[in-house]
């Protein structure tokens, strides 16, 4: 199967993976920028937006191989919230692969638990996930209001985020399941230490999806990983706070 793949500029390779739920599309403005000096790959992960659904790509480990298939040989990765996970996973599987790694809204644990308290309160998930296949665009947009809560500026970055719900086809309701037992699931405390590659991770001060002290936690996990945290943004930073983000991410990949 073929994932849908939207490259712009030349340039060293970088590739941009999106969040659950939505698509490629919402990094456009991240890819315009990036692709003034990189060849900008933007894909949708499987079964979001214009990519079909496989059965494979049911768990991280399947999602990170069928993506990996689908990227040059050689690439900085730039993943946001599940986007973030798949590249993490990535970097492990195929260390050789990755120049840089830069993960936005990235958690080393999906929910809360009693050895690790620094994560999304496990009703969360579990809420949207008892909702998903009855309504999966209501739940959806619950899962954005979620994000936004705490931004500076909540009703411009919902609005953005909103745009890009279904604007490349309606995500198959089997991806969203597979995605959100994944955010819920996860933890990366054994495999983090593993990254070779040269890592920033980027935390939003009121991310409630992955609190800061997560972000960190991972960070501290990766050998020579950069911590940075947006004051005043939530979950999707790169939005909310867009100049202070894609400063760091350009500085940092021309390192």
């Amino acid at each position: 199967m073929s994932l849908y793949r939207e490259s712009t500029g030349s340039g060293p390779d970088v590739a941009l993976l999106h969040g659950w739920g939505l698509h490629g599309g919402v990094f456009s403005a991240l890819a315009s920028t990036l692709s003034e000096q990189y060849r900008v790959h933007v894909l949708d992960l499987p079964g979001h937006g214009h990519s079909p659904w496989s059965k494979g790509a049911g768990d991280l480990e399947g999602m990170a191989r069928l993506v990996a298939a689908h990227l040059p040989e050689r690439c900085a990765l730039v993943g946001w919230s599940l986007g973030g996970l798949v590249a993490q996973h990535l970097s492990t599987l195929f260390p050789n692969r990755v120049s840089h790694l830069v993960m936005i809204s990235t958690g080393v644990v999906g929910v809360r638990r009693r050895d690790f308290p620094h994560a999304a309160d496990p009703s969360l998930l579990a809420g949207l996930s008892g909702r998903l296949a009855r309504d999966w665009r209501g739940t959806v947009l619950e899962f954005l209001n979620i994000e936004v809560r705490g931004d500076e500026n909540p009703l411009e970055t919902l609005r953005t985020l909103r745009q890009h719900i279904d604007s490349h086809g309606a995500p198959n309701g089997a991806a969203l399941a597979a995605g959100l037992e994944i955010l819920r699931s996860v933890d990366l405390r054994n495999s983090a230490k593993n990254i070779a590659s040269p890592t920033l991770v980027i935390a939003g001060e009121y991310d409630r999806i992955t609190p800061p002290l997560g972000v960190l936690g991972l960070a501290e996990r990766i050998p020579g990983a950069r911590y940075c945290e947006i004051k005043k943004a939530a979950h999707a930073p790169f939005l909310s706070q867009r100049v202070e983000v894609e400063s760091l991410i350009k500085g940092f990949l021309g390192q």
